[in-house]
């Protein structure tokens, strides 16, 4: 223990307090054996075309991201419109990567696809380029591609965590599309989500969709027979937790069945915001049971989660992957049908090719600015779209649940008289009370009225139940009646004002004097 601890004083100032003092800013962890490329290096790919690095872009596990252009001449700016992607070569992600791209993602496979089976886009990025390279000594792999916007997982944050029915069945129609084609390859995604679907950069791609990061693919008949069931322990719970496989959790390698109920999982996400499993993602087990119980209880579970939204699309979804087999072909039709046939039903158009972010309160724009209109409450109308729009007779008194625009619902443009009083109730004298109560028809107090309407309503009264044989004797009940009425007329009149009778406009009365 130091001498001068007991002792008290002033303290002695550091010598650098009050001088104002850098923060050093963390800089993104930089991968083993990743030099920085300086902007300007060429790499050469496998048929001897040139690239032209810019400036980094980021790391990741993988390696680095860079600006890249075929352009040699010129130095890269930030609009270039392809990325190299590097890694050393001793690491593995984008070797397995570059294998799916050289067998299935070659231009003229993709197009050829694309007109046998009458689509107007497939959202499968092209293969661009790839080769080897050396900096330093050390070997390097490259790929070269499509530069992108931003994903899903962007645009769905910045709109309140929702989107809207439209924005999901139309992306789920462009994901089956994309799965189809590589399904037909023999390759499985295995980590489908909204950080691996991004939008296109070029102009005429910026409203299309696209599948990346293949990192994960798998070949699940690589001899032309489909992997049998096995369960492996060392490998439960691969892929993304939240939105992994019940085959996943087991252990059991991706197949077929596997992207689609992956893609259930993210559009159920894309719905209610949040799986019923995202609060407890460190148990794996726990993701897993909630996974088992939802597929065995699809209604129920979705009614938990969707809550009053309407979804019939997504149950009969759940419900034809539920049956289907792990070596099983899925009928593409019948689940594109399924999602196709609930955008008819809610009068919405689908062009086949881009996809249009609105969120759940029916906000809108394009995908360029998308998440600025978000910000800045843009909204549109889908009055003329979609026929589940409460009537205006019948509002659903609920606020909705993106929280992307905060913009109130618009005031009509008369004010209904209730609304009147209740911005501003006035306080009245007693004897002006009954009056002020309803300004449409006064309400009839529960006590006496006044002398000549009771005279009056007394006397109808009698008229009509009184035979010709007793009418001496009712008509002499009838003015023995009035005349109590009179007498008591004030005690009931004061009770009267204190309890008007419930009307269906609502008022404003002082109760100071009830009892």
């Amino acid at each position: 223990m130091s001498t001068t601890a007991g002792k008290r004083g002033k303290r002695k100032a550091p010598a650098n307090e009050g001088k104002t003092t850098k923060v050093a800013v963390k800089k993104p962890r930089k991968p083993k054996g990743m030099p920085d490329f300086k902007p300007g290096e060429t790499l050469v790919d496998l048929v001897k075309k040139q690239w032209r690095l810019g400036d980094l872009i980021g790391w990741g596990g993988f390696g680095a991201l860079y600006y890249a252009s075929s352009d040699t001449d010129k130095a890269v700016n930030d609009k270039a419109t392809y990325v190299a992607k590097v890694e050393p070569h001793s690491n593995g992600p984008l070797f397995g990567e570059l294998a799916f791209y050289q067998r299935v993602a070659k231009e003229e496979t993709i197009n050829k696809w694309v007109s046998s089976h009458k689509l107007k886009f497939l959202g499968v990025p092209a293969y661009i380029g790839s080769g080897g390279h050396e900096n330093g000594g050390s070997k390097y792999r490259f790929m070269i591609m499509e530069r992108f916007a931003d994903d899903v997982d962007q645009i769905f944050a910045k709109c309140g965590k929702r989107f809207h029915i439209q924005t999901v069945l139309t992306l789920g129609i462009r994901i089956i599309d994309i799965l189809e084609y590589i399904h037909a390859q023999g390759y499985v995604h295995a980590d489908i989500k909204g950080s691996n679907l991004m939008m296109g950069y070029k102009t005429n791609r910026k409203d299309k969709v696209f599948l990346v990061d293949y990192g994960l693919a798998y070949r699940f008949n690589a001899d032309g027979t489909h992997k049998e069931y096995k369960e492996d322990p060392k490998r439960r719970h691969d892929g993304t937790i939240e939105f992994t496989s019940c085959d996943a959790h087991k252990g059991v390698a991706p197949s077929r069945r596997t992207d689609l109920e992956i893609l259930g999982y993210v559009m159920l996400q894309w719905l209610c915001s949040k799986l019923p499993w995202e609060d407890n993602l460190a148990d794996k087990d726990y993701v897993m049971n909630s996974k088992i119980r939802l597929m065995e209880n699809i209604p129920q579970s979705l009614k938990k989660c969707l809550k009053d939204q309407r979804a019939d699309e997504l149950e009969q979804y759940f419900k034809y992957i539920a049956t289907l087999k792990y070596v099983e072909i899925p009928d593409y039709n019948k689940l594109r049908k399924i999602f196709q046939d609930g955008l008819r039903k809610r009068k919405f158009t689908d062009d086949g090719q881009t996809v249009k972010f609105k969120t759940a309160d029916g906000a809108s724009s394009s995908n360029d600015d998308a998440m600025e209109d978000c910000l800045n409450d843009s909204e549109e109308s889908e009055d003329k779209a979609s026929p589940l729009k409460p009537s205006r007779r019948n509002p659903v008194s609920r606020k909705p649940e993106s929280q992307c625009s905060t913009k109130e619902p618009a005031s009509p443009a008369k004010p209904s008289t209730s609304n009147k009083r209740a911005a501003s109730p006035v306080k009245q004298s007693t004897s002006n009370k009954r009056a002020a109560v309803s300004p449409r028809k006064p309400a009839k107090p529960r006590g006496g009225t006044s002398k000549s309407k009771a005279v009056q309503q007394l006397a109808e009264e009698t008229d009509s139940q009184e035979s010709s044989s007793d009418k001496r004797v009712a008509k002499g009940r009838a003015r023995k009646t009035v005349q109590e009425k009179s007498e008591n007329d004030e005690r009931p009149a004061r009770r009267a004002r204190g309890r008007p009778k419930k009307t269906a406009v609502p008022v404003f009365v002082d109760r100071g004097t009830s009892p």
